[in-house]
C-alpha cells in the first residue's frame, strides 16, 4: 500500500478523564475529533504546498497520519498540557515542519517551548519562517485524566 502525499492540514486538541489512561487517552483522541481513526504516527514533515483547513470529519476507521504530543496522569489536581507547531517556509517548494511537547505545566508555557522548538527547528534546516501557529490544551486532572494536542495531514 502507497500513501498518498497530503494535500492539507488541520489542528485537533482534546482532553478527557478516564476509567484507566488508556481510556482517558481515548477520551481525548475523540474530543479532539479523531478517536474513531486509525492514527499514523508520522514524523514531524509538512509536505510542501500544504494548505491548513478547518477540521473536518473524518471517516471511521481511516489511517490518518497525525505528528501528535500527549501526556496522561493519575494525581488529582495535576495541570497537564499538549501543544504542537507548525512552521511554514517562506519558500513553498521546502517542507514545514511539526513540533510536539507536553508536560505537567499550564497550556502557554508548553505552547510557548513548542513553538520555540518549531523556530529552532526551521533554523536548522536553514529555511525562513512564512508562518508559525500552534494549538494548545490543558487539563486539570480529577482522577485520570489525559490531553492530546495533534496536526492531521489530510487529502
Amino acid at each position: 500500500m502507497v500513501f498518498k502525499t497530503p494535500t492539507k492540514f488541520f489542528f485537533a486538541c482534546g482532553k478527557s478523564e478516564g476509567y484507566m489512561p488508556l481510556n482517558a487517552f481515548d477520551g481525548a483522541l475523540l474530543d479532539a475529533g479523531i478517536g474513531n481513526t486509525n492514527l499514523v504516527r508520522m514524523s514531524s514533515i509538512i509536505p510542501p504546498n500544504v494548505q491548513q483547513i478547518d477540521p473536518v470529519p473524518l471517516p471511521y476507521g481511516a489511517l490518518v497520519p497525525v505528528a501528535y504530543a500527549s501526556l496522561t496522569c493519575d494525581k488529582p489536581g495535576q495541570v497537564i498540557s499538549a501543544a504542537v507547531a507548525v512552521a511554514l517556509p517562506e519558500d513553498e517548494k521546502y517542507p514545514g515542519l511539526i513540533m510536539e511537547h507536553s508536560d505537567y505545566a499550564p497550556k502557554e508555557e508548553v505552547e510557548a517551548v513548542v513553538r520555540r522548538m518549531a523556530e529552532e527547528g526551521m533554523k536548522m534546516r536553514n529555511v525562513k519562517i512564512k508562518s508559525l501557529q500552534s494549538a494548545a490544551i490543558e487539563h486539570v486532572v480529577e482522577k485520570v485524566g489525559a490531553v492530546v494536542a495533534a496536526v492531521v495531514l489530510w487529502d
